[in-house]
């Protein structure tokens, strides 16, 4: 390629580039000034339709628009022919948990023969998927369960969380509950780790309980069932 060709190729990309900038200030201006209870617009981005940009808001919240931001879009882009949810594999991606990244701080653990496989939980102790969850994870041996209360589903959800929580075995008053129907005695402590886990859930989306995260940072919404478990985690282990 000889040097003029570089050159011109060169020219052509700043002036994309300075174009691809000045649609964006533009989006970004419209929308401040037509929605301004959208006090941030984290990203504007392409999609693959013509005149259709994406706008990334609250870190994981996906709207659309076009390029004058004359219309706000709520809902999926789907790809027909790929037989793909776009906006679906975009929040996936965007709401991501590296396992090692979890805040492991707000969690108690429960440990089972060696404790070598590892999974973590968010759950709810009025969930009724989640105890059926928890009677069939008893059947799950050698592995250490990283278990986050996650109260979604009302203030009784936050107050007996805060007893499990509270308790000086917080474990077996977890399994009390959930899996041998004890009540649970109401105690006094922090419970900010209930607090930090719902703005996390938040975050990443985590909408239902129980969600499993597994060490090859799969992420697995629902309830699953001993032999799924067993499956899920030996996956982890090899991936």
């Amino acid at each position: 390629m000889n040097t003029l060709l570089k050159s011109l190729l060169s020219v052509a990309a700043a002036i994309a580039c300075s174009a691809t900038l000045a649609q964006e200030a533009q989006i970004r201006k419209n929308i401040a000034e037509r929605l301004p209870q959208i006090k941030v617009v984290d990203e504007v981005s392409k999609t693959p339709i013509p005149g259709v940009f994406e706008l990334r808001i609250n870190g994981s919240e996906i709207f659309y628009t076009d390029a004058q931001a004359n219309y706000l879009i709520e809902g999926n882009i789907i790809d027909v022919r790929g037989k793909r949810n776009l906006t679906e594999e975009r929040i996936t991606k965007l709401t991501a948990v590296k396992f090692e990244d979890l805040p492991f701080k707000d969690a108690f653990t429960i440990v089972r023969g060696n404790g070598k496989r590892k999974i973590a939980v968010f759950e709810d102790p009025n969930c009724g998927y989640c105890k059926r969850f928890e009677r069939d994870l008893q059947k799950v041996d050698n592995v250490t369960v990283y278990m986050f209360l996650y109260p979604i589903l009302g203030a009784d959800s936050v107050e007996k969380s805060k007893a499990i929580w509270c308790a000086k075995d917080q474990g077996k008053a977890w399994l009390d509950y959930m899996v041998r129907d004890q009540p649970v005695t109401a105690t006094n402590c922090d419970t900010n780790a209930l607090v930090r886990n719902g703005e996390f859930g938040r975050k990443y989306k985590i909408t239902g309980t129980p969600t499993l995260f597994f060490v090859d940072d799969t992420r697995v919404p629902g309830a699953a069932d001993a032999a799924q478990i067993e499956k899920m985690l030996a996956a982890a282990a090899k991936g």
